[in-house]
């Protein structure tokens, strides 16, 4: 080799490591400048930037403080729940009977008996929303028409409490504070039709309850509104019946839908199940008891999609039930009663085993929506790092993160992150906004990213665009 070539190949590596440091330097003047914006002066910021191949932490700025990560904190129940189980897992949920069947009856009761299944009935798996037919048919096929005992409802695979104690109580009654059940069924979500006036600050009326809720009390206090966007809430207890929804939705609407979550997923699952059965002239004899079911022979037993798809729908759309249904699982996997504090400490132990400090990791639920949860952005980064490099189902991991364009990454442009270089999962609620993920550099790097914004002064778009700023120069590296 001349030496023309050499010095060529010299100047080519510096000029590319000159790029890299100045790129870096870029970043690191625009966290500092952060700090004497004023919408972000009295925030709370950690950020963590590492190389995969490496693991050396290429950017750091208070990568130990604990903040509240909403959101992100999904990629690490669900990077959990995949090593635990497997992509390949599948939830179960068992239609069986006690007794016998001579002739046309069924001497004794039919029984449900849940499995954690978070999917049954919902609507990003379609695949699964004809169940109760296939229960009907395969009853059908066993020439029973007359059932003479109760029908047991089992949900006894989880705790009976279905959220945790920390989250809030606007959240509760909305579709996205459904609690976690041994049975959930639908999405634990259901809709309230309304119709609003043609002018604003009248009251709206409801249409419309679908699915039918049990015994549900519902008071509407909602009014019609000028603005366009939806700013009515579902106030309620868990497990309890009644319901004020309150707020405004926009004037003019014939059928605007405003979603909450099921107070008792297992009352909602028996009375659409009898509905079934009667319509189709089953008799069912006797009352809906909620307890553990006894030894019985199958009739069906419906899976749910392979964890990897579960998980992917659960990062992609930030689906809290399902992280939810995740977390107590790994502590029924544990201890034999799917509870949310066990699934917490499970969790952090798992990560311990691995080697990581989990100084300052405080877990309170699986999807993030409680404020008592808080992680550092150092923790984020080495669990992402370990998934990367280490963990048998990367691919999976990796594909459960969204991309620029889809999922919850729709509101970052997409020139800025081309071919798929971004992947990553988000988190928000009131004045928190993070990003924890993949990126793939210009020169070719693959770096594992955390970034948490805490108290913050700006809206959340604002808040959004500064992380988006600081990704399109990180991605210069």
């Amino acid at each position: 080799m001349g030496k023309s070539i050499i010095y060529t190949c010299i100047f080519a590596l510096w000029a590319t490591f000159s790029t890299a440091q100045n790129a870096l330097n870029s970043v690191q003047q625009k966290i500092t400048s952060w700090q004497t914006t004023p919408v972000l002066a009295n925030a709370s910021i950690g950020i963590t930037v590492s190389d995969n191949q490496t693991n050396e932490k290429l950017l750091e700025s208070k990568p130990q403080l604990s903040l509240v990560p909403a959101s992100i904190l999904k990629a690490i129940t669900t990077a959990t729940a995949l090593e635990v189980f497997g992509p390949e897992f599948r939830f179960q949920t068992t239609l069986s009977y006690s007794g016998i069947i001579r002739n046309d009856t069924l001497f004794g009761d039919l029984q449900i008996i849940g499995g954690g299944d978070p999917t049954l009935g919902s609507m990003y798996f379609p695949e699964n929303k004809n169940f109760l037919d296939e229960w009907v048919k395969v009853i059908g096929n066993n020439h029973i028409r007359v059932i003479s005992g109760n029908l047991i409802v089992d949900a006894a695979i989880y705790e009976k409490v279905q959220v945790p104690g920390s989250w809030v109580w606007e959240d509760l009654g909305n579709y996205f504070g459904a609690g976690a059940s041994g049975i959930s069924v639908f999405d634990n979500m259901y809709e309230i039709h309304l119709k609003s006036e043609d002018v604003a600050g009248k009251p709206t009326k409801v249409i419309g309850i679908n699915p039918e809720v049990p015994n549900l009390d519902l008071t509407n206090e909602v009014l019609s509104s000028d603005s366009n966007s939806d700013e009515a809430y579902v106030f309620g207890s868990p497990e309890e019946n009644k319901r004020v929804v309150r707020g405004t939705i926009p004037k003019n609407q014939a059928d605007f839908v405003v979603k909450a979550s099921v107070p008792n997923p297992s009352a909602l699952l028996a009375s659409e199940f009898r509905k079934k059965l009667s319509l189709n002239g089953i008799v069912l004899s006797g009352e809906t008891k909620y307890e553990k079911a006894v030894s019985s022979a199958k009739l069906s037993v419906v899976q749910s999609p392979p964890l990897r798809e579960i998980i992917k729908v659960t990062n992609h759309e930030s689906v809290n039930l399902f992280a939810e249904h995740f977390l107590k699982h790994l502590a029924f996997h544990k201890t034999g009663l799917g509870t949310t504090e066990d699934g917490c400490k499970f969790v952090m132990q798992y990560w311990k085993d691995k080697g990581l400090d989990m100084t300052g990791f405080f877990m309170n639920d699986g999807s993030g929506l409680s404020r008592f949860n808080a992680i550092t952005a150092n923790q984020m980064v080495s669990i992402l790092n370990y998934m990367k490099t280490k963990s048998a189902y990367s691919v999976d991991f990796n594909n459960s993160l969204a991309t620029v364009g889809n999922g919850t990454l729709t509101v970052f442009t997409e020139a800025n992150f081309p071919n798929e270089c971004l992947q990553a999962k988000s988190g928000s609620m009131t004045r928190v906004r993070c990003y924890a993920g993949y990126l793939t550099t210009l020169s070719g790097k693959q770096l594992s990213f955390a970034i948490m914004l805490n108290n913050f002064s700006c809206s959340q778009k604002e808040a959004t665009l500064k992380i988006e700023e600081l990704l399109v120069e990180l991605r210069k590296i």
